[in-house]
């Protein structure tokens, strides 16, 4: 068991990252709620048309693209048909074979160029708004004539300037940023899902 002092340091640094989170929601609170709403409707009326979502990002923001793919594909609140999206970090074979063949710059435009299709949503994720791979990957999206959206981090980076709608959480340390967005996916998720099957 740890010495009571030990704890009490624990619970003030708690309270810190915990005050921190709420700090930067109410950051998204403020300048974000339009800017998902459009997100949610161009996403709603891609899958509405029969297009799909395909999303990417590096480490922590690979995680976060499995998981929006996750909540389309699977349900998110409601029982609904399965929504098409395809998280582009999952296939160990592709991202090595490109990796190896091409650079690791071009692990997601390859899989774009080879499955995207006009009216298809790419959304990136890069916590810097830098992430090589997903700028090389939007650039291919946006001459598949797709609609394209980052989640982006800090001032937005390279890819801020590129995409049709970036989701900017303006600050500098990356686990806020990826604890955005996170709740920015959820908020998406029943967004989409609310469009395309009201009860």
């Amino acid at each position: 068991m740890a010495p009571k002092g030990e704890c009490e340091v624990d619970e003030i640094l708690i309270r810190q990252h915990l005050a921190r989170h709420r700090e930067v929601l109410e950051l998204v609170a403020q300048q974000l709620t339009l800017g998902i709403a459009e997100a949610a409707k161009v996403i709603a009326d891609a899958l509405a048309k029969g297009n799909k979502v395909l999303v990417m990002g590096n480490g922590g923001s690979a995680a976060d693209a499995q998981h929006l793919a996750a909540e389309l594909v699977g349900r998110f609140l409601r029982e609904r048909r399965a929504l098409p999206a395809i998280a582009l970090t999952t296939d160990t074979s592709i991202l090595t074979a490109v990796g190896n063949d091409y650079g690791f710059d071009q692990v997601f435009s390859r899989q774009v160029e080879a499955l995207a299709v006009p009216g298809d949503v790419i959304i990136g994720i890069s916590t810097s708004g830098n992430s090589a791979n997903v700028l090389k990957a939007l650039h291919a999206a946006r001459n598949a004539d797709c609609r394209t959206i980052g989640l982006l981090g800090r001032d937005g980076g390279s890819i801020s300037g590129l995409v049709d709608l970036a989701l900017v959480i303006p600050v500098q340390e990356t686990p806020h940023i990826q604890e955005a967005h996170v709740t920015i996916i959820h908020v998406l998720c029943d967004l989409v899902e609310r469009q395309l099957f009201a009860a």
